[in-house]
């Protein structure tokens, strides 16, 4: 096998390669054209409400930071007064919050490149037309994607060179994790409340258009695509990222004092050699000039697996590390591009699922809900088996490593997790794209630049939509296997801490797991429902505002030159109450995996997790694809189809995207960092909940 520290140098060169292309791509994108100056004012009204919602959730989770790292140093890896290290406690605590910097940073940069690539894009379509416009919207969420990859692997690289301990790596992608948790769930709650609100008031009660810049909900609907889709995604897509390595090292740490083989520097390989395809795959991005904005996104996505599957086959004859291994890797990313494709099939609209959705639209918004969640259903199935597929084969695959040892099993599972996100750098690229191509066609028509740009940011933004769902079946999938590796890795904290095997497995027909069971699939759905219901106390309270404000401000409905909207008095609602509503969800899935743990100790936490994961991800992918597929149909629709604009099937999709809305952007994407948050405390205290349990 390679040397370890060869490949830790490796991962700190080509992370530094990644933030100098990063900084490559801003600067093109930042000397893209831009003049005109009706787009540079509502550009500056959207940075400016995306930097101040920022500012606010970033002093709040600042707060709810310095809180866990508190209760960290007492408590973890063990309370202090039973003669527990200090260092040992200080070192997870600065693990934590270097996981929780790395994760806010990266949302920051994320917004700052997206409300300038947004004006770009924009002012490219008017000017120079698709290829221009399509290259200043892709390479702008290039740039989070380089960004978010980078500082993962540089993060997880340095715990790993100065402490080399697995629960100092769980710390880092715990403070990772908890602050994706929040971010996620507050952008969506903020986002979905702008949208939802514009929708309901500008198009379905006064039918004027989606961006109409009369609605005075139309900036924050804007801020909301840069603070949940970019910053919000971003920081979920880099806690993934660390999650899925951390815990492949953590297995292989202890696969590794088993066998006497170093099988951590296989895992930073591949994490490498994933970065760098991603460099070379954004790098060799087009689209023709008449070219398919989605046909270009799933190209890069293609070659960029195909450049990771060579990579890696090459490292792997090179340094002599073992095929099995290898193997697990290319099953997840195959089943990857599977689940990716699948998605595509439900969201798109060119695929029958879509059009069926936008035809039943005709009969009234109860049908368009009805086939919506229909189709939703029937979408979760593919994904569902195919992660059980490559758990099973990645499992059996790497068991042969150590006969009659769950360790080398479950790592073989946490590099089918590794090998599915090896490409999230382009993931995270065709993620961003989507919101900055959203705000670019806002712009586009605020700033009257003319039927054709509209046009071509219809076809950018179209193409957005449909890559977010694939991507989010991405991420949601690598999630699945992360946490079925994350409960390995649990298992062996659980037999580190007491010293012996105490954990194998877990028997379902055990009261005291199938009690955990149930408790864990009930959590995703308490977490979903109090975010969605947060969306919608909040959206009715922007309804009420944009209502006053219609009423109250005289020439507004007619749009008499020089009226203009409070547009802050709407980014203030969605942000006060995004906000407020973001932190109670997350709370109570921490608590209650703490209570499982402390009631029905490590066999109870066990079967929580199993029951998390399950439910978990079946409500996730339902959430995604649904509120995918639902927006498109309203697409499909304003684009012409099914009687168009203004039509009754048009006023009923509106209706299906809006149910569609907190699915796809606010409890869909936030239950897979859910599910990994809940796997990381139920790691981290795990030698508690072994001390200390009633049953």
């Amino acid at each position: 096998m390679g040397n370890l520290n060869l490949f830790l140098i490796i991962s700190i060169l080509v992370s530094v390669l990644a933030f100098a292309f990063a900084v490559w791509l801003y600067r093109w994108v930042s000397a893209q054209p831009s003049s005109n100056q009706r787009v540079k004012e509502v550009g500056s009204y959207i940075r400016r409400g995306a930097n101040t919602f920022l500012k606010k959730e970033y002093i709040v989770l600042s707060k709810f930071c310095a809180g866990a790292s508190l209760l960290i140093f007492l408590f973890l890896p063990a309370p202090l007064w039973s003669g527990g290290s200090i260092l040992g406690n200080f070192t997870i605590v600065l693990a934590y919050i270097c996981g929780t910097v790395f994760s806010a940073i990266a949302g920051k940069i994320g917004i700052q490149v997206a409300t300038i690539a947004n004006m770009k894009t924009a002012e490219a379509a008017q000017s120079g037309g698709l290829k221009p416009s399509f290259l200043s919207a892709f390479r702008g969420g290039a740039v989070m994607g380089m960004a978010v990859v980078g500082s993962s692997l540089l993060g997880v690289t340095l715990v790993m060179m100065l402490t080399g301990d697995s629960v100092a790596l769980l710390g880092f992608s715990f403070g990772a994790s908890s602050l994706a948790l929040f971010a996620k769930a507050g952008g969506g709650i903020f986002t979905k409340t702008a949208d939802i609100s514009a929708d309901l008031v500008g198009k379905v009660e006064l039918g004027i258009p989606e961006d109409d810049p009369r609605n005075p909900a139309v900036i924050a609907d804007n801020v909301g695509d840069n603070v949940g889709d970019v910053a919000g995604m971003g920081a979920d897509l880099f806690d993934s990222n660390v999650a899925s390595t951390v815990s492949a090292l953590v297995m292989a740490i202890a696969l590794s004092k088993k066998i006497g083989v170093d099988y951590a520097a296989v895992v930073f390989c591949y994490a490498s050699l994933g970065l760098l395809s991603s460099i070379i795959g954004v790098m060799a991005a087009r689209m023709g000039k008449n070219g398919d904005p989605t046909r270009a996104l799933n190209m890069s996505t293609y070659i960029t697996t195909g450049i990771f599957a060579v990579l890696t086959a090459g490292a792997t004859v090179v340094f002599q590390f073992d095929w099995r291994i290898w193997g697990a890797a290319a099953i997840g990313l195959f089943v990857g591009v599977i689940i990716g494709i699948t998605s595509d099939y439900f969201t798109n609209d060119n695929k029958k699922p879509v059009q069926n959705v936008a035809k039943a639209s005709e009969s009234g918004p109860a049908f368009t809900i009805l086939s919506g969640v229909s189709y939703g259903f029937l979408s979760v199935l593919p994904a569902m088996v195919g992660i059980g597929i490559s758990a099973l084969v990645s499992y059996n695959l790497c068991a042969s490593i150590a006969p009659g040892d769950p360790t080398a099993g479950m790592f073989g599972i946490s590099m089918a997790a590794v090998g599915m996100l090896s490409i999230v750098g382009m993931i995270i690229s065709n993620d961003a794209y989507g919101p900055i191509a959203d705000n670019a066609r806002g712009l586009v028509e605020m700033g009257d630049l003319g039927d054709e740009a509209l046009e071509i940011t219809d076809s950018l933004d179209s193409a957005g939509n449909t890559v977010k769902a694939v991507t989010k079946g991405f991420a949601i999938a690598a999630a699945g296997l992360t946490i079925i590796s994350l409960l390995g890795a649990f298992m062996s904290e659980v037999n580190d801490a007491a010293g012996t095997t105490v954990l194998t497995g877990f028997d379902i027909i055990n009261p005291t797991v199938f009690f955990g069971m149930l408790v864990g699939a009930s959590v995703p759905a308490i977490f979903s429902s109090m975010l969605m219901l947060g969306v919608d106390r909040n959206a009715q309270r922007m309804v009420a505002e944009i209502h006053r404000q219609f009423r109250e401000i005289k020439g507004l409905k007619e749009g008499k030159p020089g009226v203009v909207p409070e547009y802050d008095k709407c980014i203030d609602i969605a942000t006060d109450g995004a906000l407020k509503e973001l932190i109670p969800a997350g709370l109570v899935s921490i608590f209650v995996t703490m209570a499982v743990g402390f009631i029905g100790g490590v066999e109870s936490v066990g079967g929580y997790l199993a029951g998390n994961i399950i439910s978990g991800l079946l409500l996730a992918l339902f959430m995604s694809n649904s509120g995918g597929l639902w927006d498109n149909a309203k697409k499909y629709i304003e684009a012409g189809g099914n009687g168009g604009k203004g039509s009754e099937a048009h006023k009923a999709a509106v209706v299906g995207d809006t149910v569609g809305d907190p699915f796809k952007d606010t409890a869909g994407p936030s239950i897979n960092t859910q599910i990994t948050v809940v796997s990381l405390v139920a790691s981290l205290m795990s030698s508690l909940f072994l001390a200390f349990s009633l049953f």
